[in-house]
């Protein structure tokens, strides 16, 4: 029997040390910064906007290959053979019989310039038998290279140019892209992290009650055992007891989604937080900041990254305008052409024949193009002003919302930094008013559900002091928001490439 005292002692011991441990490795604390440095490193929305820029790049490097050259070479041998025919005098006419082999190697391309080359080599060689059954061999081959050069249109500016310097700006613009996601995810976390320390908050305000709850049904049993208070009063504060429970039930479970919601934010794989519970180290407290409505608008059009964005917009749209304008021009080309012929019964003649440039061949000119009405370079041109037009009114109605957005952050945070003081204000009045009616109630001044009211009265005040705290920082960030200095604020350094 002791045996089985002493095993069971320790067994219990040893679970009951388990379940510490357990609690401890569920738990863990965490400060702001702490959790900001958890989402830029996991967070599933950021990694997946960080790749923009990547795409954007290689699309950019895509283009280039325009101006990359083409090499084309070929070979070929043919046959031909003419049957035995007869002539108008029925004579015979021999057949003959030749074969011809062929080389011919290309190389062109294009530059930044719109000019465009081509270097060619070609070689042929055919051999046979005439009529007269007599052989015959010839070789002949040129060397040459071709160029074009545009003054007009696609002088200054071509698709390929266009695309690049669109292009460009396109990689720049997902980089605003990402910087953008990297601050509506910092401000998220922070909204979050301020959420959670309310919610944790709001359960001890919601427990103070229900022990105050408890509290008072105890000492009203007590005095109706001794006929100082009806039964009804006791009936009263079992219903706040229970009411007082449930209002604790809620809290708590408002305290787990506000854990899942910050756990998604910082985690790439949330089966590993499940059972963790996330504990902030830091309060909720109302630091005043220096609001300045002209400081903060020049901020925030400065840096908004949207607004960034649609002004490379504006940018890509006054290159495409510069093209659709370069095309209403008509096409004129200067080309020419140099090279070297050789013809010898023999391959080897045929070279030397243009290794001594001994039958130089040579052309020039210009060619002229011009598209009577050109109206669908017309109207593209018109259409292109339109669409600039249109990004400019959508780039002033950007700017206006971000200084509207700006000043009703400024105005927010202000209205809430007073809150805080008037609920502080207000949560030790309760607080002054229940220990009040409290002690009246001992002296049986006053009834048992004045004091439910006062009790109460102190539980709303605590949470509306709590929800002004956490009002207030939260403003502070989605301020900082509106004025894209998120990351000046945490000191964060962030590579957008």
């Amino acid at each position: 029997m002791q045996r089985s005292r002493t095993i069971l002692f320790f067994t219990t011991l040893i679970l009951g040390l388990a379940r510490e441990v357990s609690g401890a490795e569920s738990s863990r604390q965490v400060t702001l910064d702490q959790c900001i440095q958890l989402a830029l490193q996991h967070n599933l929305d950021i990694r997946i906007v960080k790749v923009n820029p990547s795409i954007a790049q290689y699309n950019l490097d895509a283009l280039y290959a325009d101006y990359e050259p083409d090499l084309s070479l070929s070979g070929s041998h043919s046959d031909n053979t003419s049957p035995t025919t007869l002539d108008a005098q029925n004579r015979v006419v021999p057949g003959t019989s030749s074969g011809t082999e062929a080389f011919n190697a290309t190389l062109g391309g294009i530059l930044p310039t719109g000019f465009s080359y081509t270097l060619q080599g070609r070689m042929q060689e055919t051999e046979g038998l005439t009529g007269a059954g007599f052989p015959f061999e010839n070789a002949n081959g040129v060397v040459s290279i071709q160029m074009r050069q545009p003054l007009l249109r696609n002088f200054w500016i071509d698709r390929t140019r266009l695309n690049i310097q669109i292009g460009k700006r396109n990689v720049r613009r997902s980089q605003q892209q990402v910087r953008q996601q990297i601050i509506n995810t910092v401000t998220s976390v922070e909204l979050a992290y301020y959420d959670l320390i309310a919610a944790f908050e709001e359960v001890k305000v919601q427990d103070q009650a229900l022990k105050l709850a408890e509290r008072l049904l105890a000492e009203n049993k007590k005095r109706v055992e001794v006929g100082a208070l009806a039964p009804l009063d006791e009936k009263a504060a079992e219903s706040d007891v229970a009411a007082s429970k449930a209002s604790l039930v809620d809290a708590r479970n408002r305290l787990s989604f506000a854990q899942n919601t910050l756990k998604q934010l910082l985690s790439d794989d949330f089966s590993k937080w499940q059972d963790a519970t996330l504990e902030p180290t830091e309060a909720l407290k109302a630091v005043p900041e220096p609001f300045n409505r002209l400081d903060s608008w020049q901020k925030g059009l400065a840096n908004r990254p949207e607004l960034l964005q649609s002004k490379l917009d504006v940018e890509n749209q006054g290159i495409t305008i510069k093209y659709q304008k370069n095309q209403l021009f008509p096409s004129l080309d200067l080309f020419g052409t140099y090279g070297y012929n050789g013809s010898k019964p023999e391959y080897s003649g045929a070279f030397s024949d243009i290794a001594n440039r001994s039958a130089p061949i040579s052309s020039y000119g210009a060619v002229l193009s011009v598209p009577l009405g050109n109206r669908a370079a017309r109207n593209a041109y018109r259409s292109s002003k339109a669409e600039m037009e249109q990004l400019l009114l959508r780039l002033k109605s950007l700017e206006q919302n971000i200084m509207v957005e700006i000043d009703d952050a400024i105005k927010q945070a202000q209205a809430n930094l007073e809150a805080v003081e008037a609920r502080k204000q207000a949560r030790a009045f309760a607080e002054a008013a229940l220990d009040a009616e409290q002690k009246k109630l001992e002296n049986g001044k006053t009834t048992s559900y004045q004091v439910l009211l006062y009790q109460r009265d102190l539980t709303r005040s605590r949470s509306l002091e709590i929800n002004a705290l956490a009002s207030y920082n939260k403003a502070v960030s989605q301020l900082a928001r509106s004025e894209s200095t998120t990351l000046e604020r945490r000191k964060l350094a962030i590579d957008a490439k």
